[in-house]
């Protein structure tokens, strides 16, 4: 049996365990909600509510995780944790050591705001973000060449541009790190003009269109993403979708991964200085476990990033750092454990 977690770090092993067993999103997230409640209090708080039993008038905390609060607060482990352990931890590392691994990640270097496909302003990221302990978060909307997401167009980047500097001014020390998701076009270059993405601190770049395409076509076009002098961090790299998630249409079907020479694409970003994304969505856990071994053979460097489109989703990090602890992920060679200005310096250099 493990060992006893503070509430709000039982909450987050719970959320592992169900989305390892591939349980209904609304589930995890009730778990990741509750935590993320927790860390909102104080340790007063926190003790008046289990005394007064109201910790269920708390938005986001309902009878089971109020449950799951009040064992782990009694320094227990709680029985619904403790009989997700038996049934499917055998191969998880141990939540102290995803704790400690997400612990020096100073950001997040891949989220979204209402201003493209999020659902929150610049603000609310940022001020979730803030709460988590980041010292930055890279603001990172999409391109104009993704309309069904909203894509700022050059003129729109302009004015976010200007937004984001204001919000710097009254948020510091923390900081909002200007960026774009930046989709990688058919012919590999970058959806957006050389000049702005000059001008930002980050540019992720990620394939969302012909993501069928042949293998040698695939390979070509990342590697030409890769080597342009822009281009930060790869960005969800195979595409893939683990889970069906909901659309405004619709359910999505899961979805493949593109095929292309991972090995030749890996090689690339270790000789032009580009980090493979260790995405923490839970529907894409991208890259899949083979390839994220591989780019730690080959000696890249990672962004373990939420690719979060809501304040709550930011916290999301702790999936990335289970999966690089699993595939031996050196934390040295995770570029968001480093401060601000050696980040800067790394993606100007």
């Amino acid at each position: 049996m493990s060992a006893p977690l503070p509430p709000a770090a039982a909450l987050r092993r719970i959320a592992f365990l169900l989305e390892r067993a591939r349980e209904a999103s609304y589930r995890v997230s009730a778990y990741r909600t509750a935590a993320a409640v927790v860390d909102g209090l104080g340790a007063e708080q926190l003790d008046l509510k289990i005394r007064t039993n109201t910790l269920k008038d708390l938005k986001g905390v309902g009878p089971k995780t109020a449950a799951v609060i009040v064992q782990a607060h009694k320094g227990q482990v709680p029985e619904y944790l403790a009989s997700l352990e038996e049934a499917y931890a055998e191969q998880l590392p141990a939540a102290d050591d995803v704790a400690a691994f997400r612990a020096a990640l100073k950001g997040d270097l891949h989220a979204h705001s209402d201003w493209s496909d999020g659902g929150s302003p610049i603000r609310e990221m940022a001020e979730a973000a803030i709460a988590l302990g980041h010292e930055y978060l890279a603001l990172t909307d999409h391109s104009p060449r993704l309309t069904v997401a909203n894509g700022l167009s050059p003129e729109r980047l302009e004015k976010q541009l200007d937004v984001v500097a204001a919000l710097n001014e009254e948020l510091a020390p923390f900081r909002i790190l200007t960026g774009i998701e930046c989709d990688i076009n058919p012919d590999g270059s970058l959806d957006q003009t050389d000049e702005l993405l000059g001008r930002l601190d980050v540019v992720v770049a990620s394939v969302h269109s012909e993501l069928r395409a042949p293998r040698a076509q695939m390979t070509e076009r990342m590697l030409a993403a890769v080597a342009n002098p822009h281009t930060d961090v790869l960005g969800h790299c195979t595409g893939r979708l683990v889970i069906g998630r909901k659309q405004r249409n619709g359910e999505q079907k899961p979805r493949p991964e593109s095929e292309f020479d991972a090995e030749a694409v890996f090689t690339a970003c270790v000789e032009n200085g580009t980090a493979v994304e260790i995405n923490s969505r839970p529907e894409r856990l991208d890259p899949p476990r083979r390839l994220l071994s591989l780019a730690v053979e080959l000696g890249c460097e990672f962004s373990i990033d939420t690719d979060a489109h809501a304040p709550g989703q930011l916290d999301w990090q702790y999936n990335g750092c289970e999966r690089a602890i699993e595939c031996g992920v050196p934390v040295e060679r995770v570029i968001n454990t480093r401060s601000a200005d050696d980040l800067l310096a790394w993606t100007e250099g």
